[in-house]
Protein backbone atom coordinates (compact mmCIF):
# COMPACT_ATOMS: atom_id res chain seq x y z
CA UNK A 1 0.00 0.00 0.00
CA UNK A 2 1.11 3.59 0.26
CA UNK A 3 -0.26 6.79 1.37
CA UNK A 4 -2.86 8.67 -0.55
CA UNK A 5 -1.76 9.48 -3.99
CA UNK A 6 -2.40 12.91 -4.68
CA UNK A 7 -4.88 14.20 -6.84
CA UNK A 8 -6.54 10.66 -6.95
CA UNK A 9 -9.33 11.28 -4.65
CA UNK A 10 -8.62 7.50 -2.86
CA UNK A 11 -7.96 7.13 0.88
CA UNK A 12 -9.23 7.60 3.82
CA UNK A 13 -12.25 10.44 3.29
CA UNK A 14 -14.54 10.00 5.85
CA UNK A 15 -15.58 7.61 9.24
CA UNK A 16 -15.02 3.99 8.73
CA UNK A 17 -17.70 1.81 9.23
CA UNK A 18 -16.68 -1.54 10.86
CA UNK A 19 -18.38 -4.76 9.22
CA UNK A 20 -21.05 -6.12 11.21
CA UNK A 21 -19.83 -9.48 13.14
CA UNK A 22 -20.96 -13.09 12.29
CA UNK A 23 -22.39 -15.28 14.98
CA UNK A 24 -19.97 -18.34 15.16
CA UNK A 25 -19.52 -21.16 17.74
CA UNK A 26 -16.08 -22.43 18.76
CA UNK A 27 -15.56 -25.74 20.63
CA UNK A 28 -12.51 -25.86 23.42
CA UNK A 29 -12.07 -29.85 23.16
CA UNK A 30 -10.12 -31.04 25.88
CA UNK A 31 -9.09 -34.62 27.38
CA UNK A 32 -7.92 -34.67 30.82
CA UNK A 33 -4.10 -36.44 31.18
CA UNK A 34 -2.04 -37.59 34.18
CA UNK A 35 -0.59 -33.94 34.39
CA UNK A 36 -3.56 -31.49 33.65
CA UNK A 37 -5.27 -31.70 29.64
CA UNK A 38 -4.18 -31.87 26.79
CA UNK A 39 -6.46 -29.79 24.04
CA UNK A 40 -7.40 -30.08 20.12
CA UNK A 41 -5.98 -27.52 17.72
CA UNK A 42 -6.36 -26.80 14.51
CA UNK A 43 -3.79 -24.80 12.24
CA UNK A 44 -6.43 -22.83 9.71
CA UNK A 45 -5.30 -23.29 6.20
CA UNK A 46 -3.22 -20.41 5.20
CA UNK A 47 -5.52 -19.69 1.93
CA UNK A 48 -8.58 -18.69 4.50
CA UNK A 49 -10.01 -15.17 4.50
CA UNK A 50 -9.83 -15.07 7.94
CA UNK A 51 -7.30 -15.69 10.39
CA UNK A 52 -5.04 -18.20 7.61
CA UNK A 53 -2.30 -19.72 8.93
CA UNK A 54 -3.24 -19.23 12.46
CA UNK A 55 -3.69 -22.09 15.08
CA UNK A 56 -7.22 -22.22 16.62
CA UNK A 57 -9.90 -24.71 18.00
CA UNK A 58 -12.85 -26.10 15.63
CA UNK A 59 -15.32 -23.87 14.91
CA UNK A 60 -17.15 -21.72 12.58
CA UNK A 61 -20.26 -19.51 11.97
CA UNK A 62 -23.53 -19.80 12.40
CA UNK A 63 -25.85 -21.35 9.94
CA UNK A 64 -29.46 -20.95 9.30
CA UNK A 65 -30.20 -24.39 9.90
CA UNK A 66 -28.31 -24.67 13.25
CA UNK A 67 -31.19 -23.43 14.67
CA UNK A 68 -33.66 -26.16 13.78
CA UNK A 69 -32.01 -28.58 15.51
CA UNK A 70 -33.33 -29.14 18.92
CA UNK A 71 -30.94 -28.49 22.13
CA UNK A 72 -31.95 -30.34 25.62
CA UNK A 73 -31.71 -28.23 28.00
CA UNK A 74 -31.06 -24.31 26.24
CA UNK A 75 -33.23 -22.78 23.47
CA UNK A 76 -33.25 -19.51 21.24
CA UNK A 77 -29.59 -18.54 20.59
CA UNK A 78 -27.65 -20.41 23.07
CA UNK A 79 -29.31 -23.88 21.15
CA UNK A 80 -28.61 -22.65 17.58
CA UNK A 81 -24.79 -21.70 19.05
CA UNK A 82 -24.05 -25.16 20.69
CA UNK A 83 -25.55 -26.66 17.59
CA UNK A 84 -23.14 -24.80 15.20
CA UNK A 85 -20.09 -25.77 18.01
CA UNK A 86 -21.47 -29.62 17.71
CA UNK A 87 -21.79 -29.56 13.65
CA UNK A 88 -18.31 -27.93 13.27
CA UNK A 89 -16.62 -30.01 16.14
CA UNK A 90 -18.05 -33.01 13.89
CA UNK A 91 -16.75 -31.72 10.86
CA UNK A 92 -13.36 -30.65 12.03
CA UNK A 93 -12.57 -33.32 13.90
CA UNK A 94 -14.91 -36.17 13.55
CA UNK A 95 -15.65 -36.13 17.11
CA UNK A 96 -19.49 -36.10 17.90
CA UNK A 97 -20.68 -34.90 21.06
CA UNK A 98 -24.53 -35.80 20.69
CA UNK A 99 -26.62 -38.28 23.49
CA UNK A 100 -26.21 -42.07 21.51
CA UNK A 101 -23.21 -41.29 19.41
CA UNK A 102 -21.51 -43.85 21.54
CA UNK A 103 -23.29 -46.80 19.89
CA UNK A 104 -22.18 -45.75 16.52
CA UNK A 105 -18.98 -47.27 14.36
CA UNK A 106 -15.87 -45.53 13.46
CA UNK A 107 -17.07 -46.13 10.17
CA UNK A 108 -20.76 -45.33 10.51
CA UNK A 109 -19.17 -42.00 11.69
CA UNK A 110 -16.98 -41.28 8.80
CA UNK A 111 -19.77 -42.05 6.63
CA UNK A 112 -22.28 -39.40 8.75
CA UNK A 113 -19.47 -36.76 8.74
CA UNK A 114 -18.13 -37.11 5.13
CA UNK A 115 -21.71 -36.54 3.71
CA UNK A 116 -21.92 -33.67 6.27
CA UNK A 117 -18.97 -32.05 4.80
CA UNK A 118 -19.88 -32.70 1.57
CA UNK A 119 -23.14 -31.09 1.65
CA UNK A 120 -25.09 -34.17 0.68
CA UNK A 121 -27.09 -34.23 4.40
CA UNK A 122 -28.18 -31.63 6.77
CA UNK A 123 -26.89 -31.33 10.45
CA UNK A 124 -30.64 -31.86 11.53
CA UNK A 125 -30.98 -35.08 9.38
CA UNK A 126 -27.77 -36.69 10.34
CA UNK A 127 -28.94 -36.16 14.14
CA UNK A 128 -32.77 -37.25 13.49
CA UNK A 129 -31.81 -40.45 11.32
CA UNK A 130 -29.30 -41.85 13.63
CA UNK A 131 -31.74 -41.10 16.89
CA UNK A 132 -29.28 -38.89 18.35
CA UNK A 133 -30.15 -35.48 20.97
CA UNK A 134 -27.57 -32.52 21.46
CA UNK A 135 -27.56 -31.37 25.34
CA UNK A 136 -26.57 -28.42 26.87
CA UNK A 137 -24.50 -29.50 29.66
CA UNK A 138 -22.32 -31.32 26.93
CA UNK A 139 -21.13 -27.61 25.71
CA UNK A 140 -20.68 -25.23 28.39
CA UNK A 141 -19.85 -21.55 27.63
CA UNK A 142 -17.18 -20.58 28.48
CA UNK A 143 -16.59 -17.08 26.94
CA UNK A 144 -17.67 -14.81 24.15
CA UNK A 145 -15.37 -12.63 21.79
CA UNK A 146 -15.66 -9.82 19.05
CA UNK A 147 -13.05 -9.71 16.26
CA UNK A 148 -11.74 -6.38 16.29
CA UNK A 149 -13.32 -3.47 13.99
CA UNK A 150 -10.49 -2.97 11.67
CA UNK A 151 -10.58 -6.57 10.28
CA UNK A 152 -12.42 -6.38 7.47
CA UNK A 153 -14.16 -9.97 8.38
CA UNK A 154 -15.71 -10.09 12.06
CA UNK A 155 -17.65 -12.07 13.91
CA UNK A 156 -18.85 -12.24 17.67
CA UNK A 157 -18.15 -16.05 18.87
CA UNK A 158 -19.08 -17.87 21.70
CA UNK A 159 -16.71 -20.48 23.18
CA UNK A 160 -17.57 -23.96 24.46
CA UNK A 161 -15.29 -25.93 26.88
CA UNK A 162 -15.99 -29.32 25.51
CA UNK A 163 -14.67 -32.89 27.22
CA UNK A 164 -13.65 -35.29 25.08
CA UNK A 165 -15.49 -38.33 25.13
CA UNK A 166 -14.62 -41.45 26.34
CA UNK A 167 -15.93 -43.24 22.88
CA UNK A 168 -14.72 -40.86 20.64
CA UNK A 169 -11.30 -40.32 18.34
CA UNK A 170 -10.08 -37.07 17.22
CA UNK A 171 -8.79 -37.19 13.28
CA UNK A 172 -8.70 -34.09 11.08
CA UNK A 173 -8.80 -34.23 7.77
CA UNK A 174 -7.46 -32.17 4.98
CA UNK A 175 -9.15 -29.64 3.27
CA UNK A 176 -9.54 -26.02 4.96
CA UNK A 177 -7.60 -27.18 7.92
CA UNK A 178 -3.98 -27.42 7.72
CA UNK A 179 -3.40 -29.75 10.50
CA UNK A 180 -5.04 -30.83 13.77
CA UNK A 181 -3.20 -32.50 17.08
CA UNK A 182 -3.55 -33.14 20.38
CA UNK A 183 -1.28 -30.65 22.01
CA UNK A 184 -0.79 -30.08 25.89
CA UNK A 185 -1.16 -26.34 27.21
CA UNK A 186 2.80 -25.75 28.03
CA UNK A 187 3.82 -26.73 24.06
CA UNK A 188 1.35 -24.46 22.63
CA UNK A 189 2.13 -21.52 24.83
CA UNK A 190 6.16 -22.43 23.89
CA UNK A 191 5.27 -22.37 20.21
CA UNK A 192 3.63 -19.07 20.70
CA UNK A 193 6.61 -17.72 22.49
CA UNK A 194 9.46 -19.16 19.89
CA UNK A 195 6.92 -17.30 16.50
CA UNK A 196 5.73 -21.07 15.25
CA UNK A 197 2.45 -21.08 16.49
CA UNK A 198 0.56 -17.81 15.75
CA UNK A 199 -2.59 -17.47 18.81
CA UNK A 200 -5.10 -14.62 18.10
CA UNK A 201 -6.11 -14.00 21.52
CA UNK A 202 -9.05 -16.11 22.25
CA UNK A 203 -6.86 -18.98 22.05
CA UNK A 204 -3.81 -17.86 23.61
CA UNK A 205 -6.22 -17.21 26.70
CA UNK A 206 -7.61 -20.64 26.64
CA UNK A 207 -4.38 -21.98 26.53
CA UNK A 208 -3.02 -19.64 29.61
CA UNK A 209 -5.91 -20.77 31.69
CA UNK A 210 -5.55 -24.66 30.62
CA UNK A 211 -2.08 -25.05 31.56
CA UNK A 212 -3.24 -24.61 35.06
CA UNK A 213 -6.25 -26.53 34.71
CA UNK A 214 -7.96 -28.03 38.06
CA UNK A 215 -11.84 -28.70 37.06
CA UNK A 216 -14.14 -27.51 34.70
CA UNK A 217 -15.72 -24.92 36.54
CA UNK A 218 -12.90 -23.04 37.53
CA UNK A 219 -11.16 -23.20 33.89
CA UNK A 220 -14.65 -22.08 32.49
CA UNK A 221 -14.83 -19.04 35.09
CA UNK A 222 -11.35 -17.84 34.01
CA UNK A 223 -11.57 -18.35 30.78
CA UNK A 224 -15.00 -15.73 30.69
CA UNK A 225 -13.56 -13.07 32.49
CA UNK A 226 -10.17 -12.10 30.02
CA UNK A 227 -8.23 -9.30 30.88
CA UNK A 228 -8.10 -6.33 28.47
CA UNK A 229 -10.90 -7.50 26.47
CA UNK A 230 -14.31 -4.26 27.20
CA UNK A 231 -17.42 -5.13 25.29
CA UNK A 232 -15.52 -8.83 24.49
CA UNK A 233 -12.61 -7.19 21.86
CA UNK A 234 -9.39 -7.89 22.87
CA UNK A 235 -7.18 -4.37 23.42
CA UNK A 236 -4.05 -6.97 23.67
CA UNK A 237 -3.26 -8.45 20.53
CA UNK A 238 0.40 -10.66 20.84
CA UNK A 239 0.66 -12.79 17.74
CA UNK A 240 3.60 -14.26 18.94
CA UNK A 241 5.88 -13.12 22.35
CA UNK A 242 6.76 -9.54 21.92
CA UNK A 243 4.95 -8.96 18.88
CA UNK A 244 1.81 -7.08 19.52
CA UNK A 245 -0.16 -4.65 16.52
CA UNK A 246 -2.72 -1.99 17.17
CA UNK A 247 -4.49 -1.05 14.20
CA UNK A 248 -5.00 2.59 14.10
CA UNK A 249 -7.36 4.39 11.19
CA UNK A 250 -5.31 6.39 8.14
CA UNK A 251 -5.53 7.78 5.06
CA UNK A 252 -4.32 4.96 3.41
CA UNK A 253 -5.39 3.67 -0.09
CA UNK A 254 -8.50 1.20 0.07
CA UNK A 255 -9.29 -1.52 0.35
CA UNK A 256 -7.14 -0.82 3.48
CA UNK A 257 -8.42 1.51 5.87
CA UNK A 258 -5.47 0.93 8.75
CA UNK A 259 -2.03 0.74 9.34
CA UNK A 260 -0.78 -1.50 11.89
CA UNK A 261 1.37 -0.07 14.99
CA UNK A 262 3.74 -3.08 16.32
CA UNK A 263 4.86 -3.08 19.38
CA UNK A 264 7.71 -5.10 19.64
CA UNK A 265 9.99 -6.90 22.97
CA UNK A 266 9.56 -8.35 26.31
CA UNK A 267 10.89 -5.44 28.24
CA UNK A 268 12.37 -2.83 26.20
CA UNK A 269 10.13 -1.92 23.58
CA UNK A 270 9.84 -0.46 19.76
CA UNK A 271 6.78 1.56 18.68
CA UNK A 272 6.89 0.53 14.95
CA UNK A 273 5.25 3.06 12.51
CA UNK A 274 2.50 4.79 14.45
CA UNK A 275 0.41 6.49 11.32
CA UNK A 276 -1.91 7.84 12.88
CA UNK A 277 -2.35 11.44 13.44
CA UNK A 278 -5.77 11.61 14.85
CA UNK A 279 -5.42 11.46 18.46
CA UNK A 280 -8.02 9.31 19.11
CA UNK A 281 -6.17 6.78 16.94
CA UNK A 282 -2.74 6.84 18.28
CA UNK A 283 -4.53 7.60 21.68
CA UNK A 284 -5.18 3.08 21.31
CA UNK A 285 -1.52 2.95 21.02
CA UNK A 286 -0.58 5.16 24.10
CA UNK A 287 -3.72 3.50 25.92
CA UNK A 288 -1.47 0.20 25.46
CA UNK A 289 1.83 1.22 25.97
CA UNK A 290 0.38 3.01 29.44
CA UNK A 291 -0.25 -0.28 30.51
CA UNK A 292 2.54 -2.03 29.47
CA UNK A 293 4.59 0.62 31.44
CA UNK A 294 2.97 -0.10 34.32
CA UNK A 295 3.40 -3.55 34.11
CA UNK A 296 7.56 -2.85 33.69
CA UNK A 297 8.07 -2.79 30.64
CA UNK A 298 9.71 0.52 29.00
CA UNK A 299 9.37 2.19 25.22
CA UNK A 300 12.71 2.87 23.93
CA UNK A 301 12.44 4.18 20.47
CA UNK A 302 9.60 4.63 17.46
CA UNK A 303 10.93 3.07 14.49
CA UNK A 304 9.54 4.42 10.99
CA UNK A 305 9.45 1.64 8.29
CA UNK A 306 9.60 4.35 5.78
CA UNK A 307 7.91 8.00 5.32
CA UNK A 308 4.87 7.73 3.99
CA UNK A 309 1.99 9.54 5.99
CA UNK A 310 0.08 6.76 6.88
CA UNK A 311 2.86 5.35 8.54
CA UNK A 312 4.44 8.69 10.36
CA UNK A 313 1.07 10.43 11.23
CA UNK A 314 1.38 9.96 14.93
CA UNK A 315 4.99 9.71 15.15
CA UNK A 316 5.71 13.08 16.60
CA UNK A 317 3.22 13.30 18.92
CA UNK A 318 4.22 9.44 20.27
CA UNK A 319 7.50 9.90 20.59
CA UNK A 320 6.95 13.47 22.03
CA UNK A 321 4.06 12.29 24.50
CA UNK A 322 6.49 9.03 25.47
CA UNK A 323 9.56 11.06 25.77
CA UNK A 324 11.82 9.01 23.32
CA UNK A 325 13.50 8.89 20.52
CA UNK A 326 12.49 8.29 16.73
CA UNK A 327 14.78 6.22 14.27
CA UNK A 328 14.98 5.74 10.78
CA UNK A 329 17.20 5.56 7.41
CA UNK A 330 18.56 8.27 6.15
CA UNK A 331 16.47 8.85 3.16
CA UNK A 332 12.89 8.63 5.53
CA UNK A 333 14.84 11.45 8.00
CA UNK A 334 15.23 14.38 4.73
CA UNK A 335 11.68 13.83 4.11
CA UNK A 336 10.70 14.38 7.55
CA UNK A 337 9.77 17.68 8.68
CA UNK A 338 10.85 16.72 12.75
CA UNK A 339 13.74 15.50 14.74
CA UNK A 340 14.99 12.63 14.15
CA UNK A 341 17.40 11.31 16.59
CA UNK A 342 19.30 7.81 15.03
CA UNK A 343 19.55 6.84 11.65
CA UNK A 344 19.53 3.27 10.87
CA UNK A 345 21.93 1.05 8.53
CA UNK A 346 21.61 -1.69 6.92
CA UNK A 347 23.11 -4.68 8.72
CA UNK A 348 22.72 -3.57 11.92
CA UNK A 349 20.69 -4.86 15.21
CA UNK A 350 18.54 -3.50 17.44
CA UNK A 351 18.76 -5.17 20.80
CA UNK A 352 16.01 -5.36 23.66
CA UNK A 353 16.44 -6.30 26.83
CA UNK A 354 13.68 -8.19 28.55
CA UNK A 355 12.37 -11.49 30.66
CA UNK A 356 12.90 -13.04 26.28
CA UNK A 357 15.67 -10.48 25.13
CA UNK A 358 14.84 -9.82 21.54
CA UNK A 359 17.63 -8.69 18.69
CA UNK A 360 16.03 -7.13 15.65
CA UNK A 361 18.51 -6.68 12.82
CA UNK A 362 17.40 -3.77 10.17
CA UNK A 363 17.14 -4.35 6.92
CA UNK A 364 17.19 -1.50 4.33
CA UNK A 365 14.62 -2.85 1.45
CA UNK A 366 14.34 0.24 -1.14
CA UNK A 367 11.79 -0.04 -3.80
CA UNK A 368 8.75 1.18 -2.24
CA UNK A 369 10.28 4.12 -1.24
CA UNK A 370 13.95 5.17 -0.95
CA UNK A 371 14.27 5.22 2.89
CA UNK A 372 12.53 1.77 3.81
CA UNK A 373 13.52 -0.39 6.20
CA UNK A 374 12.34 -3.49 7.69
CA UNK A 375 12.71 -5.49 11.34
CA UNK A 376 13.42 -9.45 10.83
CA UNK A 377 13.61 -10.69 14.94
CA UNK A 378 17.02 -13.37 15.30
CA UNK A 379 15.23 -15.97 17.28
CA UNK A 380 11.86 -16.58 15.26
CA UNK A 381 12.89 -14.70 12.43
CA UNK A 382 9.74 -13.00 12.02
CA UNK A 383 9.59 -9.70 9.92
CA UNK A 384 8.37 -6.71 10.11
CA UNK A 385 8.00 -5.54 7.00
CA UNK A 386 6.09 -2.41 6.36
CA UNK A 387 5.00 -2.11 2.83
CA UNK A 388 6.95 -4.81 1.17
CA UNK A 389 3.82 -6.96 1.25
CA UNK A 390 -0.12 -6.35 2.19
CA UNK A 391 -2.07 -8.61 4.30
CA UNK A 392 -4.52 -6.73 2.28
CA UNK A 393 -4.68 -4.85 -1.02
CA UNK A 394 -1.73 -4.62 -3.22
CA UNK A 395 1.26 -2.34 -3.00
CA UNK A 396 2.21 0.34 -4.85
CA UNK A 397 5.81 1.15 -6.47
CA UNK A 398 5.70 4.92 -7.69
CA UNK A 399 8.25 5.98 -9.29
CA UNK A 400 10.61 8.25 -9.06
CA UNK A 401 10.20 7.56 -5.40
CA UNK A 402 9.33 4.01 -6.35
CA UNK A 403 11.93 1.27 -7.92
CA UNK A 404 10.72 -2.07 -9.48
CA UNK A 405 13.96 -3.49 -10.19
CA UNK A 406 14.71 -2.69 -6.26
CA UNK A 407 11.50 -3.39 -5.18
CA UNK A 408 12.21 -6.92 -6.80
CA UNK A 409 15.80 -6.96 -5.30
CA UNK A 410 14.42 -7.03 -2.17
CA UNK A 411 11.50 -9.26 -1.91
CA UNK A 412 14.40 -11.74 -3.34
CA UNK A 413 16.82 -10.85 -0.51
CA UNK A 414 13.93 -10.96 2.32
CA UNK A 415 12.39 -14.66 0.60
CA UNK A 416 16.32 -15.92 0.98
CA UNK A 417 16.91 -14.43 4.54
CA UNK A 418 15.09 -16.50 5.06
CA UNK A 419 12.31 -14.68 7.41
CA UNK A 420 9.23 -16.71 8.78
CA UNK A 421 6.16 -15.06 9.80
CA UNK A 422 5.58 -10.94 7.66
CA UNK A 423 4.17 -8.51 10.34
CA UNK A 424 2.73 -5.98 7.15
CA UNK A 425 1.62 -2.37 7.92
CA UNK A 426 -1.74 -3.17 6.01
CA UNK A 427 -3.71 -6.40 7.34
CA UNK A 428 -3.44 -9.41 8.83
CA UNK A 429 0.29 -10.83 9.86
CA UNK A 430 1.39 -13.82 6.85
CA UNK A 431 2.16 -16.87 7.76
CA UNK A 432 4.88 -18.76 5.75
CA UNK A 433 6.86 -15.76 4.88
CA UNK A 434 8.70 -17.27 2.07
CA UNK A 435 5.86 -18.62 0.06
CA UNK A 436 3.98 -15.43 0.34
CA UNK A 437 7.36 -12.99 -0.87
CA UNK A 438 7.70 -15.66 -3.54
CA UNK A 439 4.04 -15.10 -5.10
CA UNK A 440 4.78 -11.54 -4.73
CA UNK A 441 7.94 -11.52 -7.04
CA UNK A 442 5.45 -14.56 -9.32
CA UNK A 443 2.48 -11.96 -9.77
CA UNK A 444 5.23 -9.05 -10.57
CA UNK A 445 6.63 -11.34 -13.12
CA UNK A 446 3.19 -12.16 -14.32
CA UNK A 447 2.29 -8.56 -14.37
CA UNK A 448 5.46 -7.31 -16.41
CA UNK A 449 5.09 -9.77 -19.11
CA UNK A 450 1.01 -8.29 -19.39
CA UNK A 451 2.55 -5.10 -19.87
CA UNK A 452 5.12 -5.76 -22.35
CA UNK A 453 2.85 -7.76 -24.24
CA UNK A 454 0.92 -4.52 -24.06
CA UNK A 455 3.81 -2.18 -25.22
CA UNK A 456 3.12 -2.54 -29.46
CA UNK A 457 6.24 -1.97 -31.56
CA UNK A 458 4.38 1.05 -33.03
CA UNK A 459 4.25 2.91 -29.81
CA UNK A 460 1.17 3.55 -26.90
CA UNK A 461 0.46 5.83 -23.95
CA UNK A 462 0.92 4.98 -20.33
CA UNK A 463 -3.12 4.85 -20.51
CA UNK A 464 -3.27 2.71 -23.34
CA UNK A 465 -0.81 0.36 -21.57
CA UNK A 466 -2.74 0.09 -18.50
CA UNK A 467 -5.85 -0.48 -19.77
CA UNK A 468 -4.81 -3.09 -21.99
CA UNK A 469 -1.98 -4.89 -19.07
CA UNK A 470 -5.12 -4.36 -16.39
CA UNK A 471 -7.79 -5.20 -17.58
CA UNK A 472 -8.45 -7.50 -14.91
CA UNK A 473 -8.28 -4.10 -12.43
CA UNK A 474 -11.31 -1.94 -12.05
CA UNK A 475 -11.03 0.88 -13.77
CA UNK A 476 -11.50 3.09 -10.85
CA UNK A 477 -7.92 1.97 -9.39
CA UNK A 478 -6.24 2.45 -13.05
CA UNK A 479 -4.72 5.61 -11.84
CA UNK A 480 -3.04 3.72 -8.83
CA UNK A 481 -2.04 1.01 -11.66
CA UNK A 482 -0.35 3.58 -13.50
CA UNK A 483 2.11 4.15 -11.02
CA UNK A 484 3.28 0.38 -10.32
CA UNK A 485 3.24 0.02 -14.53
CA UNK A 486 5.30 3.19 -14.99
CA UNK A 487 7.79 1.63 -12.67
CA UNK A 488 7.45 -1.42 -14.54
CA UNK A 489 8.53 0.36 -18.14
CA UNK A 490 11.40 2.11 -16.42
CA UNK A 491 12.86 -0.84 -15.51
CA UNK A 492 12.34 -2.47 -19.02
CA UNK A 493 13.74 0.51 -20.24
CA UNK A 494 16.63 0.28 -18.07
CA UNK A 495 16.87 -3.36 -19.60
CA UNK A 496 16.45 -2.00 -23.34
CA UNK A 497 13.68 -3.96 -23.90
CA UNK A 498 11.24 -1.18 -24.33
CA UNK A 499 11.97 2.33 -25.14
CA UNK A 500 10.32 5.78 -24.55
CA UNK A 501 9.38 8.94 -26.82
CA UNK A 502 7.05 11.57 -26.54
CA UNK A 503 5.51 10.20 -23.62
CA UNK A 504 4.92 7.15 -25.97
CA UNK A 505 6.31 3.70 -25.32
CA UNK A 506 7.45 1.13 -27.28
CA UNK A 507 8.42 -2.25 -27.75
CA UNK A 508 11.91 -2.53 -28.62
Amino acid sequence: MSERLPGLGLGLDSDYTPAEPRPSAVSVLYRRADDGVEVFWVKRGKALRFAGGFYAFPGGKLDAADAEVPVRGASGEEAALRSAAARELFEETGVLVAEGAEALTPERLGELRRALVAGERGWGDVLRAEGLALRAEDFRAAGRWVTPPSLPVRFDTRFYLVEMPAHARAEWWPGELAEGAWVKPAEALARWGDGSALLHPPALHAFQVLGSFTDDADARARMTTPPYCPGYVAQRIEFQQGVRGVALETPTLPPASHTNAYVLGNGELLIVDPGASDVKQYAKLLSLLSGLKAEGFRPVAVVLTHHHGDHTGGARAVKERLGIPLWCHARTADRLDFPVERLLEDGEVLELAGDVPQRWRVLHTPGHARGHVCLVDERSRAAVVGDMVAGVGTIVIDPPEGNMREYLAQLTRLRDWPVSTLYPAHGSPIPEGPAKLQEYLDHRALRESLILQAVPPEGASLAQVVATAYADTPPLMHPVAERSALATLEKLMDEGRVREEALQYFRV
